[in-house]
């Protein structure tokens, strides 16, 4: 009975954590002005992270909250097409800032990925809370999101036997991928008929897309860590480890939502 007491060792710690970050959210989806901040906080702190685990030695604190306020006022001011514009724009003047440190080739490639996701990815959270349906909307990504990865984890925990990517993530089992998206497509068709309105037919693609996607997300993240050596990006959550660690999921869910969302208001 000991291996199984040790593989649930970590769940309260976990639990208890969670219980700190659903407030948090709550909070920072509340109103679209507060949604901006608290993006704009996201993006300071996963670039932080980032910086961390490209091991990026400079001060990572001034170009962590530049990036962060920068972001707040392209969010504030500029529509969702300008905002592409002058963010691609800021990304250059921060790569142009690292090439000047004299930063290596290679490094300066994990600052690019940084930019992507912290400007070009995080960002659509604050698109999605802006649209006509945004609170519902944005409850559904996160809620989904999130739960996701609570259910691949606790599946994998359960039932997990076969690895499904060994060497990058060693603890992701097939089970667990499978049960999870499973029951993502279920929890999509409950929250998808209260919170969008949309169909049984909708609501299952958007469970299926969002419960990979999510996982491809994971995995990415865990293939960076993987290649850096790092575990996690942060100790910022107490049994998660970073933010990023926490976020990972949403790096592809979030616009992929966000686009889909646009074409069912189309629609």
């Amino acid at each position: 009975m000991k291996p199984e007491e040790n593989k649930f060792a970590d769940v309260p710690l976990r639990v208890k954590t969670w219980i700190y970050i659903i407030l948090i959210c709550a909070l920072g989806v509340s109103h679209p002005l507060v949604m901006k901040i608290f993006v704009s906080w996201i993006s300071f702190q996963s670039f932080f992270e980032f910086l961390r685990l490209f091991k990026i030695n400079s001060n990572r604190i001034i170009p962590s909250l530049c990036v962060g306020i920068a972001q707040f006022f392209l969010l504030y001011f500029f529509t969702i097409e300008n905002y592409f514009i002058y963010g691609a724009i800021l990304s250059v003047i921060v790569l142009l800032y690292f090439f000047l440190l004299k930063t290596p080739l290679k490094l300066l490639y994990g600052v690019f990925t940084a930019l992507l996701v912290c400007l070009f990815t995080f960002p659509h959270l604050s698109f999605i809370r802006d649209t006509v349906s945004g609170l519902n909307s944005i409850i559904f990504i996160v809620v989904v999101t999130e739960l996701n990865d609570v259910f691949q984890y606790l599946m994998g925990k359960f039932f997990g036997k076969h690895k499904i990517t060994p060497k990058i993530s060693p603890n992701k089992t097939l089970e667990g991928f499978i049960g999870g998206v499973f029951l993502t497509i279920i929890l999509s068709n409950i929250l998808g008929f209260f919170l969008l309105k949309t169909d049984i037919l909708v609501n299952t693609i958007l469970g299926t897309i969002l419960g990979i996607s999510g996982f491809i997300g994971d995995i990415f993240m865990s293939y960076l860590k993987r290649k850096t050596n790092i575990k996690d990006t942060g100790t910022l959550l107490p049994g998660h480890g970073g933010l990023l660690d926490r976020m990972d999921s949403l790096i592809f869910n979030a616009p992929i939502f966000f686009w889909i969302l646009s074409l069912l208001v189309k629609s």
